[in-house]
């Protein structure tokens, strides 16, 4: 397919704007956090759960963390986003009306049944597979389901089983909020179900929030190859 060459830039500012002149789209539009872990800094998670690792940066191509947890049931790792500093999680994210919102992780687990996960926006907690507040896909143990949840003061609306998770298998997660009044839910870029936003968590601020805890006492895994999310300004 031949490139199409725009020489002059392609701008996405308002005329008469400070930056309408601007020769790529405007970067003040949307606040844009992507991680696509080629390395691991410590500092930039806080991480709760029983496990005594956090993470490390695998030999893959386009750069992988691995969580990896202890032989024990229960076993977790759970970081959130600490802003490079650990001295507390930073919560940097917040649903507005009007304001769109995407989020999107290719990730894999190496036991679909015999494990938890989440992967999302949560608010501050040490037990992320019971939080109060966020928006989030979450796996439970015992089953391969893949649960989409939105949550705000532990009143959940809940896609249960919205599609399912295999053994080792990398698969992309996302969610689009529409600003509006719609949460669409992908899986590998298909859609596989929409939720309303009538428990939408839009009075308190988010951060991003990942982990895996074991559902038996074999040691279980999660590979994260890249998270990001954006949000109209």
């Amino acid at each position: 397919m031949p490139v199409t060459r725009h020489q002059g830039g392609v701008n996405t500012s308002e005329i008469g704007t400070t930056t309408e002149e601007l020769p790529f789209p405007d970067p003040t539009a949307f606040h844009v956090w992507f991680d696509d872990f080629d390395n691991w800094e410590a500092d930039q998670w806080v991480v709760s759960g029983t496990a005594a690792g956090t993470g490390a940066i695998q030999n893959a191509d386009g750069g992988v963390v691995r969580l990896t947890n202890a032989a024990a049931d229960d076993n977790a790792t759970f970081p959130q986003w600490s802003g490079d500093d650990a001295a507390g999680v930073v919560e940097t994210w917040k649903f507005i009306a009007g304001k769109k919102l995407w989020f999107k992780a290719r990730m894999k687990v190496s036991d679909a049944t015999q494990s938890d996960f989440v992967m999302g926006l949560q608010i501050t907690d040490t037990t992320p597979l019971a939080v109060t507040d966020g928006v989030y896909f979450r796996k439970d143990d015992g089953d391969a389901n893949l649960d989409f949840v939105v949550i705000k003061d532990s009143t959940a609306t809940t896609q249960t089983a919205a599609s399912t998770v295999a053994n080792d298998t990398w698969m992309t997660l996302g969610f689009y909020y529409d600003g509006v009044s719609t949460i669409f839910v992908f899986k590998d870029d298909q859609r596989i179900a929409k939720s309303a936003v009538t428990n939408l968590v839009d009075d308190e601020e988010l951060t991003v929030s990942f982990g895996v805890q074991n559902g038996e006492a074999v040691a279980k895994t999660m590979d994260v190859d890249y998270i990001m999310v954006a949000k109209e300004r």
